[in-house]
């Protein structure tokens, strides 16, 4: 999936345990969001991908602004940009 077609937006990149966090706040929100753990899935299919420990958290982009200040507010030294 092209990431210009996709209808979710990369806000937060860090440990697993932060993005649990952060859906569950998101959630809480209204906010859908999905992570991506590109290691984990390269070790599943047999090849290298993504770093160890880092997981992707994107949101829709229609919620995109409202979940970036949540991610400020909670992790403001992590903020995409």
């Amino acid at each position: 999936m092209s990431t210009e077609n996709s209808t979710y937006q990369n806000v937060y990149t860090g440990s697993e345990v932060n993005v649990q966090y952060l859906q569950e706040l998101f959630h809480k929100a209204g906010i859908d969001s999905i992570s991506k753990n590109n290691f984990e899935s390269g070790l599943r299919a047999g090849f290298g991908g993504g770093l160890p420990g880092q997981v992707q958290l994107q949101a829709k982009k229609s919620h995109y602004d409202e979940a970036l200040r949540i991610v400020e507010a909670t992790f403001p030294e992590h903020t995409e940009k």
